[in-house]
């Protein structure tokens, strides 16, 4: 199949995956396509939001539609990294034989994730970045495709140990969910009290995500648009003499070269999905907020302002 008839074929499944998952999760349309574009690129998702936001159903539910394995592990802290990673114990024979964890499986959620302590956050990164898993000297490969979502509650901050900044950049993106609207909400409501339970149906397989993967890299990309995101990317360090006035005076910290590399494989998967052959400018702007959120650290005076991120974000564009 020629990647012409390959991204037209994205655009369709892509459609009815949607209505798929639809059939369960009301509304949160912006959260799924985060989600599938940090599918289809490779990506790993941060899911910020309250409790009761159907965060753990709507990864359950994506998992199913895309005919994946599914796992969810309830960080605590009193978890260990041999919970999440897996252990060896002596058989009969004693010789030592490894026992999965969890983390074996294509879609990983990690739930509050930083209600555990760095250690065990730790042993999630190796997972995230290198697709493998050392256990006493011995690496075992993950299953592909691989990735983590993880959720975090932003209300309640006492007792969790927040997620230091080069383990936040391990994720593409970091996605706010909201509150429903009253006629979603209303919809939610009926759907969840009735008796009539929806069935999702799988609709892809292990292999046919791995082809888009490799499908979305193909994608060529003007270098137009990679100097944008890479000059976007650079206009966030305070530190540089090139940044602007409001960048210096609301901003500790700006983005590594991990967000460049995000924005245009987000802008490649979102083009793709539109069935479009090459990003534009237009497919960074949709995919910058969720890739550069977590990325940048506000100083005290943005804090002090009641400056968000997507204010700092919305002044750079």
């Amino acid at each position: 199949m020629s990647d012409v008839a390959a991204i037209e074929r994205l655009v369709e499944k892509h459609v009815a995956l949607k209505k798929e998952i639809a059939k369960i999760i009301v509304g949160q349309e912006d959260v799924i396509e985060q989600i599938l574009l940090s599918i289809y690129t490779g990506g790993h998702s941060l899911l910020i939001g309250v409790p009761g936001l159907a965060k753990t159903l709507m990864v359950n539910t994506i998992a199913q539609a895309l005919g994946l394995d599914f796992k969810r592990i309830q960080f605590t802290p009193d978890l260990m990294p041999s919970d999440i990673l897996g252990s060896e114990v002596l058989d009969q024979n004693r010789n030592f034989k490894f026992i999965k964890g969890p983390i074996f499986s294509n879609i990983v959620l990690a739930d509050e994730i930083n209600r555990t302590p760095p250690k065990t956050q730790a042993a999630l990164l190796e997972a995230m970045q290198e697709r493998a898993v050392t256990i006493a000297g011995h690496q075992h490969k993950l299953e592909l495709p691989y990735f983590v979502l993880a959720t975090q509650n932003p209300i309640e901050q006492e007792g969790t140990y927040p997620l230091p900044e080069a383990q936040l950049d391990r994720f593409m993106f970091a996605i706010e969910l909201k509150y429903p609207s009253i006629a979603e909400e209303i919809q939610v409501v009926k759907n969840t009290t009735a008796d009539k339970k929806q069935v999702v149906s799988p609709l892809f397989n292990a292999q046919e995500i791995i082809e888009i993967q490799n499908l979305v890299r193909r994608i060529p990309v003007a270098d137009n648009v990679v100097e944008y995101a890479v000059k976007l990317v650079n206009s966030t360090r305070p530190n540089l003499d090139s940044a602007s006035a409001y960048v210096k005076q609301y901003l500790d910290w700006g983005a590594g070269p991990r967000a460049s590399q995000n924005l245009i494989l987000g802008a490649k998967a979102n083009a793709a999905v539109n069935g479009k052959f090459s990003p534009d400018i237009e497919d960074v702007h949709v995919v910058v907020k969720g890739i550069l959120r977590h990325r940048i650290i506000k100083n005290y005076k943005a804090e002090a302002e009641g400056i968000t991120e997507e204010d700092i974000i919305d002044n750079l564009l």
